[in-house]
């Protein structure tokens, strides 16, 4: 694919939809331009504000805490195998509402207790700070959500 084709094709992407370098990159690769075209071309993107990290990662972390439900850790995992910097992870996250983090841990966690078979009090406990964690939620914020819901049944 040509300079011209590829920089319109990935503009028109970004348009739509907010991609960070890594993504078009990937996409420029598969669309077979040459490694310095690429490099122009999201330079271009960059330039005209087609793609901006920062913008990008807030909009990454909103998504994937209200439609995904995950955690902090999981969501700066995500984006540092994107490449995207420490300062653009940190700001997007300090987005997210306290009250709301913990809201949505609770919810998740009581809707795990539902499922869980299991009734003996220390298999139950183990089975919700496992799936809390792999959601990618703090241990911290986890143990006393977990040990106030185990209380009440």
């Amino acid at each position: 694919m040509d300079y011209k084709t590829a920089l319109h094709k990935a503009s028109s992407l970004c348009a739509r939809q907010e991609y960070c370098r890594s993504d078009i990159r990937k996409k420029l690769e598969k669309w077979d331009v040459q490694p310095e075209q690429s490099e122009k071309i999201l330079a271009e993107l960059v330039k005209e504000q087609f793609i901006d990290e920062s913008r990008f990662a807030s909009f990454y972390v909103r998504d994937k805490f209200r439609f995904n439900r995950w955690g902090r850790q999981k969501i700066r995992w995500q984006l540092k195998q994107k490449g995207i910097s420490d300062d653009d992870v940190n700001n997007a996250l300090n987005q997210i509402d306290e009250n709301d983090y913990r809201q949505t841990l609770k919810k998740l966690i009581k809707e795990k207790l539902r499922q869980v078979k299991d009734t003996e009090p220390l298999k139950q406990k183990a089975a919700l700070i496992r799936n809390a964690v792999s959601k990618g939620y703090e241990y911290e914020e986890i143990i006393p959500i977990v040990e106030q819901l185990l209380l009440k049944n």
